[in-house]
């Protein structure tokens, strides 16, 4: 059976990482903060003292952190992932970083000849803990291969993309354009409740019409208040906003890239580089 290690147990990795252990799969994790493994007491579940016990004992090394610095503190450095990690084993990365990141991780994992996979989810915790997380993978088929028994517990579809950094660069291209289609959403809210529409009731018309999208839910069930949305989720968005900016040598000239910025300005979210 594919021994299974697992770093990043917040609100999206913990379910990650339960599914798995319900699954029958041995799993090893390891945190940065103690209280992360507290759900995990008394379960099969094996911990490690280092990121590097825990790589040296699996097969898969999941990682689920939230930024690149928090990818590169956890893999590298004497006690890190990459120290532990096995000939033939795979490194995959859940995290959302600038693809780069996971492609330098991967030339350094190849010299032991071991492997990385960029594999960026999409749904949340809610969706990892019924198994139906999205995960887009870059990397080699076989690395790929290797992992499927891990992802396909807590993920379907799990969607191949491309070579390594394919993965990143989709996710992130997913959420630029969900926060242009959120922006653009609460400009035609905005523009309805000037010419005496109610926004909440403008959202639920537009929600049964051809004028539906995820984005607009997300508005509506945030009391069409674009800022609301944005305490919440509009850090993530702003930091992969600016990722896709880096990717595009920060290009005005994409469309959806002036949406985006635009729509962080609604959710009173500093675009990215930029401090409040």
């Amino acid at each position: 059976m594919t021994h299974a290690g697992f770093i990043g147990l917040g609100s999206q990795g913990a379910p990650m990482a339960q599914r798995v252990l319900d699954a029958g799969l041995p799993l090893t994790l390891w945190a940065r903060r103690p209280s992360s493994l507290e759900p995990f007491a008394g379960t099969k579940a094996q911990l490690a003292d280092s990121p590097a016990e825990l790589a040296a004992a699996c097969d898969v090394v999941g990682v689920c952190v939230v930024s690149g610095a928090d990818v590169e503190q956890v893999v590298l450095g004497e006690s890190g992932v990459l120290a532990g990690l096995r000939p033939g084993a795979v490194l995959a990365v859940h995290s959302t970083v600038h693809p780069d990141t996971c492609r330098r991780l991967g030339a350094l994992a190849a010299e032991r000849g071991a492997h990385v996979v960029d594999a960026p989810v999409s749904g949340g915790g809610p969706a990892a803990s019924e198994g139906k997380l999205l995960v887009m993978v870059g990397g080699e088929s076989e690395a790929l291969e290797r992992c499927r028994p891990v992802f396909e517990t807590y993920a379907n579809p799990v969607v191949h993309l491309g070579p390594l950094g394919a993965g990143q660069v989709t996710k992130l291209l997913n959420n630029v354009l969900f926060t242009a289609n959120f922006g653009i959403a609460a400009s035609a809210l905005a523009l309805g409740e000037r010419l005496g529409v109610a926004p909440e009731r403008l959202a639920e018309v537009a929600g049964h019409g051809s004028a539906a999208s995820f984005a607009l839910g997300r508005l509506a069930a945030s009391g069409c208040d674009p800022t609301l949305f944005g305490s919440r989720a509009g850090g993530l968005l702003s930091k992969d906003v600016g990722l896709m900016a880096a990717l595009t040598d920060g290009s005005p000239a994409e469309s959806v890239l002036v949406e985006a910025r635009a729509a962080l300005e609604r959710m009173s979210v500093p675009r990215p580089g930029e401090k409040e």
